[in-house]
């Protein structure tokens, strides 16, 4: 079974780094919200966790400048 990705809600600190690289995976939570989304308010979120190929997840993880994205144990 594939590792599942998971963002520390906690430590995101909303750059969108990670939606950025791997948009297949990852986006912004309110993104499909009407009327689009305040950057300061927003945190990544995992929308399709088996999306992407793992070494593109994997690299979104280390790009992560909060470094708050890992592998679900």
């Amino acid at each position: 079974m594939r590792p599942v990705p998971v963002v520390d809600q906690d430590c995101c600190i909303g750059c969108e780094v990670c939606t950025q690289i791997c948009p297949e995976v990852f986006r912004m939570e309110g993104d499909d919200e009407a009327g689009g989304h305040d950057h300061h308010d927003h945190k990544s979120i995992v929308h399709d966790p088996y999306g992407a190929q793992e070494d593109k997840i994997e690299e979104a993880m280390d790009a992560c400048p909060a470094a708050c994205i890992h592998w679900q144990d």
